[in-house]
């Protein structure tokens, strides 16, 4: 099949760009050197535009996630320019594109079953979506956005001004244009480049698929560290209207917590969660799934442990969903102020067996998962 023509400029810019970072850059830094100022610049800005596509581009704008309020919509909409990952309105809507069709080679911009080049930068460097380039049917929310507009139509001057202008300023005052827009302009492009690419190559390639295998996106936490915790991929792809990635506490999720920080001064609202009975549901099916196949694999009696794994996940989840549902109407009935009620306090003491029921079921189906997935 003959591949579709290049594009040229994508392929200048990205070499331009890259060849600056790994010879100029270092070359400065030998020659010439980068102070303090010039570095706490670089890292400042290296999370603030790589958050701008994390908490703006994707979780806002492309799933809705959450609301946020005009400033730090605008806020977001220049660093996610400063990013040079193109308008707002057309990344939102690849984005959508690539969640309705992930997979599918001919439909998915950036199908990782393509290869990791392809998913990484490759799909970029070729015209391979030329048909519905300017095709924006998907994003029609988005076209009633007066921000994701005034910076869809004015892409190229708001990022010179914001790229360039903002770090020649600050190069400037600091003493160094030319170091300045180096390290703080166009190395850190090129790392906020590569780290977010690593969401649509890497992340479908390295870690887990803890709730889904329907598609090939993967929990890994270690690159949850270098993408701004968009690393718990596998969670994201099945539930994508959370506006978390991270769901426990110790899940490193700044982008999460940037969005609940912001909640508590009111400048973001309306935090979409997905319903916990859900994802302990999803999670579940996985185990009984990889337990089953394990016990096919090593037992001859596995039929016998398949129907007591499948006996074992049916009490399961009916327990889970007893749990929370009645956890759910004592919610309710604490909302009504009716703490001290006779009410609130049977379905307190109902919601706390349903919850030790549920956990003693979780422990005996793990017990049997343990078991399948011992050597016969």
């Amino acid at each position: 099949m003959k591949k579709p023509p290049i594009i040229k400029f994508n392929v200048a810019l990205f070499t331009l760009l890259t060849l600056i970072s790994v010879v100029g850059v270092p070359y400065w830094a030998l020659t010439v050197g980068f102070n303090s100022f010039e570095i706490l610049t670089t890292v400042f800005l290296f999370f603030f535009t790589g958050m701008s596509i994390t908490a703006g581009y994707h979780r806002l704008w492309s799933h809705k996630a959450y609301d946020a309020n005009p400033i730090v919509r605008f806020v977001l909409a220049v660093g996610g320019a400063m990013t040079l990952q193109n308008s707002i309105l057309h990344w939102a809507s690849d984005h959508r594109v690539h969640h309705r069709h992930v997979d599918v080679n001919d439909k998915d911009p950036y199908s990782a079953k393509r290869g990791f080049w392809f998913s990484h930068i490759g799909w970029m460097l070729r015209e391979y979506q030329a048909a519905r380039y300017e095709d924006y049917s998907n994003c029609k929310d988005l076209q009633k956005d007066k921000i994701v507009m005034w910076q869809h139509n004015h892409y190229v001057a708001i990022v010179l001004i914001a790229n360039f202008g903002i770090t020649a300023l600050l190069g400037y005052f600091n003493g160094s244009i030319v170091g300045m827009i180096l390290i703080a302009g166009i190395c850190r492009i090129v790392l906020v480049h590569h780290v977010t690419f690593f969401i649509n190559s890497l992340c479908h390639i390295w870690g887990k698929q803890t709730y889904t295998d329907a598609n090939t996106a993967r929990d890994n936490g270690v690159l949850a560290l270098f993408t701004f915790g968009e690393g718990y991929h596998n969670y994201h792809h099945i539930f994508e209207y959370d506006y978390r990635n991270g769901i426990k506490w110790w899940h490193y999720d700044p982008t999460k917590w940037l969005i609940k920080s912001l909640s508590f001064i009111g400048w973001t609202r309306n935090l979409r969660k997905c319903p916990e009975d859900r994802i302990q549901q999803a999670k579940f099916t996985m185990q009984l799934q990889s337990a089953k196949e394990n016990a096919v694999k090593k037992y001859t009696n596995a039929d016998e442990i398949v129907a007591k794994l499948e006996a074992e996940y049916e009490l399961l989840i009916s327990k889970c969903n007893e749990y929370y549902n009645s956890k759910k109407r004592l919610m309710r009935i604490q909302q009504r102020q009716l703490k001290r009620t006779v009410d609130a306090i049977d379905m307190h003491t109902k919601c706390e067996e349903l919850k030790i029921a549920f956990q003693e079921q979780r422990s005996r189906f793990n017990a049997m998962r343990t078991m399948s997935l011992q050597t016969a």
